[in-house]
């Protein structure tokens, strides 16, 4: 086995850095690759409902082709935040979303892959409602809707970064 080339621009924790890492390989079913920073201008970040940094949006190449993106942030739980993923094929449509730390006692049935595969094929174009086309947890309320209201933000965000030709 191989170990992963990776060129961290980042600042992702070693912890979790170790989960994408694992997330990436198993979904792209390959042991090397390139993890690399997308550098956003300031003035174009402004109107995005997405938190974009400069170490949470990655390109993942093989090779020198572009394999996807790596989307890393935080979303509020019911007295923290918890830590999520979301892998994004070459234009954009969600590959899987991962909840990376979850620290709340309740509602941790946010990262089962079975709740989180509902996020897979989403687009730029689609928009997803909590109780609607995002079925609700019993006891992750509070989760499951800022899951939803994060990955509505970030599919809203990457279509402004897409229209203007930035991704």
């Amino acid at each position: 086995m191989l170990p992963s080339l990776l060129f961290i621009s980042s600042g992702l924790p070693k912890a979790i850095q170790k989960k994408v890492d694992s997330e990436i390989k198993e979904t792209f079913h390959i042991e090397t690759f390139e993890f690399s920073g997308v550098s956003i201008p300031l003035e174009q970040r402004k109107d995005l409902p997405s938190k974009f940094e400069n170490d949470n949006l990655f390109e993942i190449k093989s090779k020198n082709s572009l394999l996807g993106y790596a989307y890393v942030s935080k979303a509020p739980s019911k007295t923290d935040n918890f830590d999520y993923l979301v892998l994004l094929d070459p234009e954009l449509i969600i590959i899987k979303t991962k909840v990376l730390v979850y620290r709340e006692d309740y509602g941790g049935e946010i990262g089962s892959k079975r709740w989180l595969k509902q996020f897979i094929g989403k687009t730029q174009h689609d928009d997803l409602r909590y109780g609607d086309n995002i079925v609700a947890i019993s006891g992750a309320t509070i989760s499951v809707k800022s899951f939803t209201d994060a990955i509505n933000n970030l599919l809203i965000s990457l279509k402004k970064l897409h229209s203007k030709n930035i991704l």
